[in-house]
């Protein structure tokens, strides 16, 4: 081990000690497999020790290459993987081969597999289409849509259909024995702006809180997933807690509470530390109250021109938070300056093996030895 933090293993075991309190957190689906069960045990125990560096398609693509598989930036940069991969399902609802970033999804359940065995923690979101327009996620030319996919809407069908092609997508995540591989579940996040068709202003509360649970309860229920953590993610511009709550589904629709924060291109550090560190505040109060992981679901710094980024404004805006885990989104291969993580020469490289270094980031070396699966 890189750092010397006592091994996430002892902390499973002592959950198996008769004389030590059982802690695991309830699922929300009550039905949840015992690996689902397991992984939000060590995922909830994996907090005690630091806060899990995640990435967005860090095994499908990178600053200079597409691969089938192996790669990393953050590999590139540190010699070891992140401990949270991000994907996104993006056109699964249309029986695509691809999703709306090109990945194959056949690549996925690959990837879905070797983080598996690393013992690796997989977090999906999932940029659907407007399914009452035709027009793609970011489409909001109708207040409508919402209602529209809840039982007796006209695209209810359309989103039931659309649901069955997602769950065969998530039933197919198997490991070698052919368990199912717990993942976590991030659906219609950034739901306090207004920039996708489930956002603040194109629907009512009632309607949001409605969508989610039908979501829930169809995956759960009628289709029989029971291998999915749910996250509520907000986007960062919430004032306070009430706006936070507002759209809140319940406690047994939700395992975990986060949201998305960005440094803008020409905005300083303090106004992200500050910024970061409030909406913390309020997000980790609310998982202590509801017993809920917390997490940073989305943040980083495009381009990340920032040499001690990482450092000093990053670290100071989370480290003093009971956070799970922290997710900066993808470097596109595609998209010059589109990229949210080092890579080999990147100005802010070294300053990331610092924050690698430190004693709290947790990587994918730090969380091999947890076995939060069996």
């Amino acid at each position: 081990m890189r750092k010397a933090i006592v091994p996430l293993t002892v902390l499973l075991i002592l959950t198996a000690c008769n004389n030590v309190p059982d802690k695991r957190p309830a699922t929300a689906d009550p039905r949840a497999s015992a690996e689902t069960v397991k992984m939000l045990a060590g995922l909830r125990y994996a907090v005690d020790k630091g806060i899990m560096f995640g990435h967005q398609d860090d095994l499908a693509y990178g600053i200079g290459w597409v691969s089938p598989g192996g790669e990393s930036d953050i590999r590139r940069v540190t010699s070891d993987y992140p401990a949270v991969y991000g994907m996104d399902l993006g056109d699964i609802e249309h029986g695509s081969g691809v999703n709306l970033d090109s990945v194959p999804f056949e690549q996925m359940k690959a990837f879905a597999g070797e983080i598996r065995s690393r013992g690796g923690v997989i977090t999906f979101s999932w940029h659907v289409d407007n399914p009452l327009t035709g027009g793609t996620a970011w489409d909001i030319s109708s207040d409508k849509v919402v209602s529209s996919v809840l039982p007796g809407g006209i695209c209810h069908e359309k989103y039931r259909e659309w649901l069955d092609s997602l769950a065969g997508f998530m039933r197919s995540l198997t490991d070698e024995n052919g368990v199912a591989i717990p993942v976590i579940f991030r659906p219609y996040h950034e739901h306090t702006g207004s920039w996708f068709w489930w956002g603040q202003n194109l629907c009512t509360d009632d309607e949001f809180i409605a969508l989610w649970r039908f979501t829930f309860n169809y995956l759960c229920g009628e289709k029989g997933l029971h291998n999915l953590l749910f996250a509520y993610s907000a986007a960062g511009d919430f004032e306070d807690k009430e706006q936070y709550m507002r759209r809140y589904p319940g406690d047994e629709y939700v395992d975990l509470v986060g949201f998305d924060y960005y440094q803008m291109p020409g905005a300083d550090s303090r106004s992200f530390i500050d910024a970061v560190s409030r909406g913390l505040g309020i997000v980790t109060g609310v998982a202590a109250e509801h017993g809920k992981l917390a997490a940073l679901t989305e943040a980083g710094y495009e381009s990340i021109p920032d040499s001690t980024w990482w450092t000093g404004t990053l670290w100071p805006a989370v480290k003093d938070y009971p956070v799970s885990y922290v997710l900066v989104w993808r470097n596109a291969h595609n998209r010059p300056g589109h990229y949210y993580a080092p890579y080999p020469g990147q100005v802010s490289a070294k300053d990331f093996i610092d924050f690698y270094n430190l004693p709290a980031t947790l990587f994918q070396e730090d969380i091999t030895g947890l076995d939060i699966y069996k």
